[in-house]
């Protein structure tokens, strides 16, 4: 086989591997990028709002093939620290207005606001300011809890110097009722069933902020909702007067590299879980594309601004992820080996005829020879060299559809033996 031989067959083959590896690897890419199957979202304590809320969650994920695996902490300052560390292996938390910063959390981004958490102040102290609490026993939450970190800030602007205690809510409730605190705080939404006990029972008050414009102007992640006279029992008229409150907004906190799939699907089911009315809120205000602490993520932005993807509104999710995955990656692809394939029959049939081309090249030469030499100079030599010619056709190993080339070159080399065979008649013996 000549060296072009070689050269053509390694082009062809390098063409044709190049393209399966091409392939294979987009293949590969759009398995890899698929949405993981299971992440995990960190809570609250078990029982409370935040972990409430997680099992809604984890149930309309279920229903699009992703396992929500919920991991209880003490509160939203627990649920920060574990999305700011990559090693927890956290992808998706609840926390609260004003426990930090862009600065503080660079690998945290919020896919918006979901609700108000009213700071709740129950006591048994009377009186509708901050004088008297100096010396106290008040419960201001776990370690690691919004309540605690919002509680501290506001003590230390109001200067009171008390004994705080780390209690859970639960457990404060028992012993505000039971007399052995002067007070408790409590962040939390209306449904808590803690605010509802304590709402309800003798002896224990509702504190009023009446500050809270200036609480709301020296911390802007605070918000003024008030809680209507009577809204808890009509019928016993509790809360007995107009309760002014401060409130921080919780928010959808994610890891910056959640895959954005995901992310919608957070999106969809907070809407679902978030944006009917309530006590403090109206229809549709939630969630809402606003970034208190820390950024709105790339995908809460578009989700804001023009819904879930196109396919997922038509598609099981799973589906339509496989099938963007796939239009994202083998259209350029595409794009790219489309000159290749249209090169490649090009190719291949250059290939195919230079094998039968030389052929027809020594062919001619030889009858160039006959005409210049006299058909009858050689004639032996002649023939020796069309025999080996002939040999040499048959010997081709061609595709069907080549096949009639050799064919007719063979049927050209008889036809030149014919008229070598004439001449030769012809001579003057």
């Amino acid at each position: 086989m000549a060296p072009s031989d070689y050269l053509q067959r390694f082009w062809l083959c390098f063409a044709i591997f190049g393209t399966v590896v091409i392939l294979l690897a987009a293949g590969i890419y759009v398995v890899e990028t698929l949405p993981p199957r299971r992440i995990v979202m960190a809570t609250g304590a078990q029982g409370g709002a935040y972990h409430e809320l997680g099992i809604r969650y984890r149930q309309l994920l279920a229903e699009a093939g992703i396992e929500l695996q919920l991991l209880p902490t003490t509160g939203a300052i627990e649920n920060l620290m574990r999305l700011r560390d990559p090693r927890s292996g956290v992808d998706v938390g609840f926390i609260q207005g004003g426990t930090t910063t862009q600065k503080e959390s660079p690998g945290v981004e919020s896919l918006g606001t979901l609700f108000y958490e009213p700071l709740w102040f129950f006591t048994r102290i009377s009186g509708s300011r901050t004088e008297g609490m100096s010396g106290r026993r008040f419960s201001i939450g776990p370690e690691g809890s919004g309540t605690r970190d919002l509680v501290l800030q506001l003590f230390e602007k109001n200067k009171i110097a008390a004994e705080l205690l780390g209690l859970s809510p639960d457990v404060a409730a028992e012993k505000l009722i039971a007399g052995d605190i002067d007070g408790m705080f409590m962040v939390a939404t209306w449904d808590s069933p803690v605010v509802q006990q304590l709402i309800m029972a003798q002896g224990v008050e509702l504190r009023s902020f009446p500050r809270a414009d200036a609480y709301i102007q020296l911390f802007p992640f605070l918000n003024r909702v008030v809680l209507h006279e009577g809204v808890a029992d009509l019928a016993t008229n509790r809360p007995p007067s107009d309760v002014v409150l401060v409130a921080p907004k919780a928010s959808l906190a994610v890891r910056t590299d959640l895959h954005p799939a995901i992310q919608y699907l957070l999106l969809g089911a907070a809407v679902e879980i978030h944006s009917g009315p309530g006590l403090f809120r109206k229809a549709g205000q939630f969630p809402a594309a606003e970034s208190i602490d820390i950024p709105l993520s790339d995908e809460a932005q578009r989700y804001y601004k023009s819904g879930q993807p196109f396919l997922h509104n038509y598609l099981p999710f799973w589906i339509a992820e496989l099938v963007a995955r796939v239009f994202i990656v083998f259209v350029p692809v595409a794009l790219l080996l489309y000159p290749l394939f249209k090169l490649l029959p090009r190719t291949y049939d250059w290939i195919m005829r230079s094998k039968i081309t030389p052929l027809y090249n020594e062919l001619r030469s030889i009858e160039r020879e006959m005409d210049a030499q006299g058909s009858g100079h050689a004639a032996d030599a002649i023939v020796a060299r069309l025999d080996q010619l002939d040999q040499r056709a048959t010997r081709l190993r061609l595709p069907t559809s080549y096949a009639s080339a050799a064919y007719m070159l063979r049927s050209y080399i008889d036809l030149v033996r014919q008229r070598l065979a004439m001449s030769a008649d012809r001579k003057p013996h």
